[in-house]
């Protein structure tokens, strides 16, 4: 169904314009929830060596596939795979793009929500109170609370959103953005300067290789999908927003770099801070997801200046949370003003309708809903674990695909080549998206799932 679209499609002023934008969908809750208690998990500096060579090949390669895909048809996912062929399997990959964010952003603004209530908490100077052993799970099973910060998270999102593509989502990336980048440095240095921080520098820092393993690897590459945007249909919607005259190659330089940096800033402000309080535990610093919301907090009431510092680390949380949120909810609305042919303001009410609904079954997962398991797992870790672990890797497998065996090299260089004199990596590009691409996907797929039936440890 491919009607014709009743308002001219959204487009970025230019290159800033799409590289904090796509910055911005990439530095997330990836960044600096995930990122630091991989890190600290699978090997502390050979991690982060490992993640940044993946980020300039696999990362590299996925970004401008993704987005030359979507400069050239200009047209959201679902519609740019449909115009290389009606063959099932491309068809597929167009809506596995399209619905993955769907599912996403759900839960994912679940856990801003989590984010706005830590930092409401934090400016009423209750933070003693967030420190407390038991209050995490006391807040998640509280149905009422739970709900009503995720609800306001959407709300902001879907404001944004509603707002278009340079009013909205282009001018709060502008504002939000070097904010984040500040508050990340800020932070950072106030963690390592803490009594006993340098070791966690170190530890984060130098590579040691007899920290690695292969599931260094795999973490390391699972979390390129997390970090980059990979595979979301983000950057397949962004890239049908740029103009011809942005340099694809240089706007993906950029992205990387700018989300290198924030997650190592994330690092730096976690690893270390928690390596000080705890003494270098292991079990600490391996917390997991439950680093951020129970670990961290406690890591403040320690610090002088506590407070001001758990202020100044959630409000970047919920930055970086919301320009995420932002990117995820625009590709859906996206799918829906191409391939239904409604407009802004309906396909944004449709979406946040669904952002309700879905994401009540996340919020309310862990208290009034705690009941129900599907494969064993609450609804948020379900849907976490349908599309970072199953649905992202294909949706990168087939996209490597469409790219290498359908488009065609040449026409990808065409694309990029616009305003360039010469597509500069085109050798690694060439060697990954036939290659490594594919199988790197299809390793995470089969790691994923077969961690998650405890098939293999992880």
């Amino acid at each position: 169904m491919n009607r014709k679209h009743p308002e001219k499609r959204g487009a970025f002023s230019g290159k800033l314009g799409y590289v904090l934008s796509a910055a911005g969908a990439s530095v997330g809750l990836g960044n600096i929830w995930r990122f630091p208690y991989l890190a600290a998990k699978y090997g502390g500096g050979i991690f982060l060596l490992v993640y940044i060579l993946l980020a300039l090949t696999f990362g590299y390669t996925m970004i401008v596939a993704e987005s030359a895909l979507g400069r050239m048809t200009q047209k959201s996912p679902v519609g740019a795979f449909r115009s290389f062929g009606k063959k099932k399997w491309i068809s597929f990959g167009g809506w596995i793009n399209a619905i993955i964010p769907i599912l996403i952003v759900p839960y994912y603004s679940v856990i801003g929500g989590w984010v706005i209530k830590y930092l409401a908490e934090y400016i009423r100077g209750n933070g003693t109170k967030l420190a407390e052993d038991g209050y995490f799970g006391s807040f998640i099973s509280n149905g009422v609370s739970t709900e009503l910060c995720f609800v306001i998270f959407c709300l902001i999102t879907l404001a944004i959103i509603y707002a278009g593509v340079q009013n909205g989502i282009e001018r709060v990336s502008k504002m939000m953005m070097p904010v984040l980048v500040v508050l990340s440095v800020v932070i950072a240095i106030y963690s390592v300067t803490r009594p006993g921080a340098i070791a966690g520098v170190k530890y984060f820092l130098v590579p040691n290789v007899k920290n690695f393993s292969w599931m260094t690897v795999v973490a390391a590459m699972g979390q390129m999908f997390y970090s980059l945007s990979i595979a979301m249909g983000i950057l397949i919607t962004f890239g049908s927003y740029m103009k011809k005259d942005t340099s694809i190659e240089d706007a993906t330089r950029n992205v990387e770099v700018f989300d290198t940096a924030i997650a190592i800033m994330a690092g730096l402000m976690i690893i270390p801070a928690v390596f000080a309080f705890s003494g270098g535990d292991p079990d600490t610093l391996q917390a997991g997801p439950s680093l951020m919301f129970i670990t961290i907090p406690k890591v403040f009431a320690n610090m002088g200046l506590g407070t001001g510092v758990g202020i100044l680390f959630f409000l970047l949380v919920l930055f970086a949370a919301l320009t995420s949120s932002i990117a995820l909810t625009e590709s859906a609305v996206a799918t829906f003003e191409d391939e239904l042919g409604w407009g802004r303001k309906k396909s944004t009410v449709v979406i946040g309708l669904i952002m309700i609904g879905l994401g009540t079954l996340s919020s309310l997962g862990y208290g009034p809903l705690g009941f129900v398991k599907i494969l064993g797992m609450q609804f948020l870790d379900l849907f976490d674990f349908l599309t970072n672990s199953v649905m992202m890797p294909i949706a990168a497998f087939v996209t490597s695909l469409l790219v290498s065996r359908v488009v065609g090299i040449d026409k990808i260089e065409e694309e990029i080549c616009h305003g360039e004199s010469k597509f500069r990596r085109k050798k690694i590009f060439v060697v990954m998206i036939k290659y490594l691409c594919p199988i790197f996907a299809l390793i995470i797929l089969l790691s994923s799932v077969a961690n998650a039936f405890g098939w293999i440890s992880m």
